[in-house]
């Protein structure tokens, strides 16, 4: 697969304390995931996914897949931004996981106008990243808000430009927060302090650190409802944004245990146990397990794109995304990120001894796709939900 798009870029100074590199022009997605086989373990062990990553997957064009095309973007449509995530977490899921943000983009076509405007003023290659919870309180002031707090889960702000939080003091004209949609501050990324405390078991290379503000002050034209009501007239921006972003987590799932097929796959033959026994191909439960997990993986994948796809048809044929469908996009989200876990593990148990040691990839599969399944918007409450409205009663949580 070749580059997303060719494009002129400035070279520019993000929020962070690095610069980007200058830019060297485009690069295709193939060359972004050569390099990101070769570093995946760096990122783990510094915990980010390091600015001049970053710089390269905007080279890829990933960080222009949500900007609207009024703006110099390329608003994929979701169906292929999901693919193109999927290779990346084939190579490593905490790569993918800050790539994933390129959809985000999505919630800041709620902003005004004005606002977009000056956020791609230097180019549509733009990260935004965020921590909104816990949602801290804001004094409102002259022309928008005092804000301080601290918010945890910001993935891939080290190599943001833009940072949002979600704040309290939602405006009385905006019932879209007290349904569940947060409001939310957003600062250039050198204005947010990053709290340095992101050790976990897996997704470590996410960075997902807290994020701290003092008192700082943000316009009201700064401020938007997270999954509110977008401005721009695109179709992408009818795409419905909160299950668009469970599909872009679900995604990393997908492709991780793709990479443990694979990797169990090509065990199959080549591996001698320490016992001498048979070869794994030559064990039936192996094979039966193995073509099990294939169905698990080629099902839950096919029903998560069929959802997808079928949604953005409907918005292209100039209609609105149904509940039905949102629902469907939701539950095929959770669905591919639960099986797909399943299926790692599958994979790890196949392995056998050898996926015990610290050096096996599959060890980091397995963390990585545990801790995709605990991301709030793929929780065992989505089942709850969808099942709710496929009942016809109203969920007891906001959905979809």
């Amino acid at each position: 697969m070749q580059s997303i798009s060719t494009y002129a870029y400035e070279p520019r100074i993000a929020g962070g304390s690095e610069p980007y590199p200058e830019y060297a022009g485009p690069i295709s997605l193939d060359t972004l995931i050569e390099e990101i086989e070769r570093r995946r373990d760096e990122f783990d062990q510094v915990s980010h996914v390091p600015r001049d990553m970053i710089a390269k997957m905007k080279r890829a064009g990933i960080y222009r897949a949500s900007t609207p095309r009024r703006f110099g973007g390329d608003a994929l449509p979701p169906p292929q931004f999901l693919a193109i995530l999927e290779r990346i977490a084939i190579a490593d899921g905490s790569t993918a996981w800050v790539a994933a943000f390129g959809s985000a983009n999505t919630y800041l076509a709620a902003l005004p106008i004005e606002t977009q405007q000056h956020i791609y003023a230097k180019g549509p290659d733009q990260v935004f990243a965020g921590g909104l919870y816990p949602l801290q309180p804001a004094v409102k002031v002259a022309g928008g808000y005092q804000v301080s707090g601290q918010w945890h889960f910001a993935s891939g702000c080290k190599g943001a430009d833009w940072i949002g939080v979600g704040i309290g003091g939602t405006p009385a004209s905006s019932g879209e927060a007290a349904a569940g949609k947060p409001f939310t501050a957003v600062f250039p990324a050198s204005d947010v302090e990053i709290v340095d405390n992101w050790s976990v078991v897996g997704m470590q290379g996410t960075g997902s650190h807290d994020l701290r503000l003092r008192d700082k002050f943000v316009d009201a034209q700064w401020t938007f409802v997270r999954g509110g009501h977008a401005l721009i007239d695109e179709p992408l921006y009818r795409y419905p944004a909160v299950a668009y972003q469970a599909q872009v987590h679900a995604a990393v799932n997908v492709g991780l245990a793709r990479a443990a097929l694979d990797i169990v796959t090509g065990m199959s033959g080549a591996t001698k146990t320490t016992t001498g026994a048979p070869r794994l191909a030559d064990r039936g439960y192996y094979r039966s397990g193995l073509s099990k997990a294939e169905a698990q993986w080629r099902s839950a994948r096919a029903f998560f794109y069929e959802s997808s796809q079928a949604a953005w048809d409907t918005l292209i044929a100039g209609d609105p995304v149904t509940p039905d469908q949102a629902n469907l996009m939701r539950l095929s989200a959770t669905h591919a990120a639960h099986v797909c876990a399943d299926v790692v593990m599958q994979a790890y148990q196949m392995a056998g001894i050898a996926a015990i040691y610290r050096e096996s990839r599959l060890q980091r599969l397995v963390r990585d796709s545990i801790v995709v399944t605990q991301h709030a918007f793929l929780g065992e409450g989505t089942y709850d939900a969808s099942g709710a409205l496929f009942a016809g009663v109203p969920p007891v949580t906001p959905y979809p």
